[in-house]
């Protein structure tokens, strides 16, 4: 089918398709006029979603405002607003609307929920493309009341958000009331227990006392090498007493030895002059003899002198080293001590840091809890609308005009399949594949010479 047989056929059903349209516009207007007049109030909401969080400080990333904007609008078309919103007008307390509740469900569900589906129904909630405006239309018969219920969906939404934010810091909150005290019992605990060790081993806070132990024991090993060194040089001097400094320079024992001397030399003499028999030889040999019996005491006693300086030091040694290991086993059970204390310490610093962190998160989670800042507030607040915002006569008109067309050609052209007809020369040669020579069309002079030829041939057979 081509232009021209589509505009044929058109032209031949053209009453079929202006009844139809006419039939259309007429019945849409009949029922716009019959229908009962609607009322839509509408108000506008402000989001300042840029604006910082008045306890955490934070800002929205810009591009999670789209998912936040529709999940605004997820909760205004939420049922916990809608049944704020019946909760407030207290709609569920006229007695017709509970018979109409009674006679709709039979009494299943609850009165709220069954309301708040019906303002649901009827509510219309709009983001702004390009700024971050929110409308909230609400329809219905009464103008006055449509303007109440969109201003108390406003206001119930804006308390839904701020329950929402709210509602997280306050369950934080209540655990937190939990945790706060058995932190703050682990940190007594652990004070206690450092308070009670350092009461029990008696360490002081400072560590003067560690440093005052450790310098005494290096002070004792100190004297104690000194006492070492000591005691082996009076154990060398012991085995060789005769020929050390404090004997040889003894006056007594140099005087005995050169009496010793000179009486060995008079013997001499006196054994070459008179012999060893006479009276005089055996009276200078007795002197010598008495000589070196004292020098050999003398001796003895210097040499004691020695041994007993020799043993002093030993034992001063043995008393040093004992002393040493006495004050080391001090310092390291200092050291220990302090060891353990640190744990404890330690441990107490790590459970006030718990503590003190904890503390902290209480107090801005009791702070957002009983936060009442939004960032949404009303822009304009919904009037009782003057003009009837259903039904739309002209615009149901326009639509009737064009839907009626497109029913109208429609049908024509389900006529014309139900009674197919030539309209042109292009129809004979599509139908039967033949050529076509000529068209006569309703203006031609041939048609009414035909025409004429007809009536007299009508006439004559009569």
């Amino acid at each position: 089918m081509n232009f021209t047989q589509f505009l044929l056929i058109l032209n031949a059903r053209k009453w079929v398709i202006l009844g139809v349209l006419l039939a259309t516009v007429a019945v849409t207007a009949a029922v716009s006029l019959l229908l009962p007049k609607q009322y839509t109030a509408s108000t506008t909401l402000i989001i300042d979603s840029k604006s910082k969080d008045a306890v955490t400080g934070q800002l929205l990333p810009s591009q999670m405002f789209p998912g936040y904007m529709a999940t605004q609008i997820d909760i205004i078309n939420s049922s916990q607003v809608a049944n704020s919103v019946v909760r407030d007008l207290k709609l569920a307390e006229n007695p017709a609307t509970r018979e109409q509740f009674m006679n709709a469900t039979k009494g299943e569900g609850t009165i709220e929920q069954w309301l708040g589906n019906l303002l649901l129904q009827n509510i219309s909630a709009e983001p702004s493309r390009e700024s971050s405006i929110i409308s909230i239309g609400f329809t219905g018969s009464d103008p006055r009341f449509a303007a109440i219920v969109a201003n108390a969906f406003a206001k119930s939404y804006i308390e839904t958000n701020l329950d929402l934010r709210v509602a997280p810091a306050r369950q934080t909150a209540a655990w937190f009331d939990q945790q706060i005290i058995q932190l703050r019992e682990k940190v007594d605990q652990a004070q206690q227990k450092l308070t009670a060790y350092q009461r029990e081993k008696g360490i002081v806070e400072s560590e003067e006392r560690l440093d005052v132990e450790t310098r005494r024991m290096a002070d004792l090993a100190g004297q104690m090498v000194a006492a070492q060194s000591a005691s082996f040089d009076a154990s060398s001097r012991t085995r060789d007493s005769a020929s050390l400094p404090e004997v040889i320079n003894n006056p007594v024992v140099q005087g005995l030895k050169s009496q010793v001397a000179q009486g060995e030399g008079q013997l001499a003499m006196l054994a070459e002059r008179v012999g060893a028999n006479h009276p005089d030889f055996i009276r200078l040999q007795a002197e010598v003899n008495s000589y070196k019996a004292k020098l050999a005491n003398e001796l003895n006693t210097a040499s004691r002198g020695v041994g007993a300086t020799a043993g002093a030091a030993r034992q001063r040694f043995n008393e040093l080293s004992g002393a040493f290991d006495r004050q080391k086993s001090r310092v390291l059970e200092l050291k220990q001590q302090r060891e353990e204390a640190s744990l404890l310490a330690r441990d107490l610093e790590n459970a006030q840091r718990i503590y003190d962190s904890a503390l902290q998160r209480y107090g801005q989670s009791r702070m957002e809890a009983q936060s009442t800042q939004t960032d949404i507030a009303v822009l304009n607040p919904a009037v009782t609308p003057t003009r009837a915002s259903k039904p739309r006569v002209m615009f149901n008109l326009v639509l009737a005009v064009f839907f009626g067309t497109l029913l109208g050609v429609g049908l024509g052209f389900l006529v014309e399949l139900l009674d197919r007809r030539v309209r042109s020369g292009q129809d004979i040669v599509a139908a039967l594949e033949i050529p076509v020579l000529a068209e006569v069309t309703k203006n031609s002079r041939v048609l009414e010479i035909l025409r004429r030829l007809f009536r007299r041939n009508r006439a004559m057979i009569a």
